[in-house]
């Protein structure tokens, strides 16, 4: 069942975007009376489609039972990438269920958001993330802050992780086992190359711990996939 995200709600009706309107009525081709799932704060409605031909109308039927994640609030810092590569991280990070996303600047960035285009990659990474949440039946769509550098990240609270490239003995699996209990998880992924080794001990200092993913070096948009693919095992009951 298509589900979409609301921002408004008018007594029993649920406003959706001029985009979802256009998704529903001219690609999906609904008719009045077919049922969709509509989020809205939230909460998960089951909804029915009345006027599909005229000013169409999005009627909640009922509020569905809300699943309880277990999992912590987890946030993403990526540098900025290439198209392809950064629109797939944000796609698959938020499957996998974080919470906040960060982009940052480095050293060894090899994409730099020039003056008037910034907008447009923000709108495009906030619909990426949007349809990730729909498709993956999420009830919150991640959060894209603007972009920051590396000194603005002291003020995070919770467990602080760089994913390294140096360190050898701090491995993602203890460090997760050690800290089963926090609520919030902060993952910095350094950009192709890595962080300079300036960078990555700025971080410690600031109570980011140099973590292991293990003997393989792999590509940065694999690295995301991989811990997260770690935490919701970790987590999961």
């Amino acid at each position: 069942m298509q589900r979409y995200f609301s921002n408004k709600k008018i007594d029993d009706k649920l406003i959706l975007s001029d985009d979802d309107i256009y998704h529903i009525t001219t690609v999906m081709r609904m008719k009045d009376n077919d049922e969709i799932i509509v989020v809205y704060d939230k909460i998960a409605y089951l909804c029915c489609i009345e006027n599909v031909k005229e000013k169409l109308k999005i009627k909640i039927k009922k509020q569905l039972e809300k699943v309880d994640y277990k999992t912590p609030n987890i946030t993403l810092i990526i540098p900025i990438l290439k198209e392809q590569k950064m629109d797939l991280i944000l796609q698959k990070a938020t499957e996998l269920g974080v919470s906040e996303i960060i982009p940052i600047n480095t050293n060894r960035s090899i994409i730099r958001l020039k003056d008037g285009k910034d907008i447009k990659k923000y709108e495009r990474w906030r619909r990426i993330v949007k349809e990730a949440s729909e498709q993956s039946h999420r009830i919150d769509i991640p959060n894209i802050y603007d972009i920051k550098n590396i000194e603005e990240l002291d003020k995070l609270n919770g467990l602080k992780i760089i994913c390294s490239t140096r360190e050898k003995t701090k491995n993602i699996k203890n460090i997760m086992k050690k800290n089963q209990k926090c609520d919030r998880i902060n993952l910095v992924i350094g950009p192709e190359g890595g962080l300079t080794e300036e960078e990555e001990e700025h971080l410690n200092k600031m109570g980011f711990i140099s973590t292991s993913l293990g003997s393989r070096i792999m590509r940065v948009e694999t690295v995301p996939m991989f811990v997260l693919s770690i935490i919701n095992y970790e987590f999961m009951e």
